[in-house]
């Protein structure tokens, strides 16, 4: 089964196509990856997950699919509601 593994920082993104079993897991797919190796601050234990853009809330328990493209996401440094609400203090 053919999946993908995809990482972006503003300077690098990668996305690593992986074949796997079928029945493994998100989290598995990751490590099998080897995108630890490019982006070492990843965590697989601890990052957010998703396929496709949709939040994975257990990526240990959630099977992939045929094409699947499992994203790490990188921790928001502000909150956006209050990101839009320091733009639009400095608008006036």
């Amino acid at each position: 089964m053919q999946v993908e593994v995809a990482f972006a920082r503003p300077d690098k993104q990668e996305i690593v196509p992986v074949t796997v079993p079928e029945g493994t897991t998100a989290m598995e797919a990751v490590k099998l990856s080897g995108i630890v190796d490019s982006f070492p601050e990843i965590d697989p234990e601890t990052i957010d997950m998703g396929i496709f853009g949709k939040v994975i809330k257990k990526p240990a328990d959630h099977a992939l699919r045929e094409g699947d493209r499992v994203e790490l996401y990188r921790p928001l440094k502000i909150d956006p509601k209050q990101a839009r609400l320091n733009r639009a203090k400095k608008k006036g």
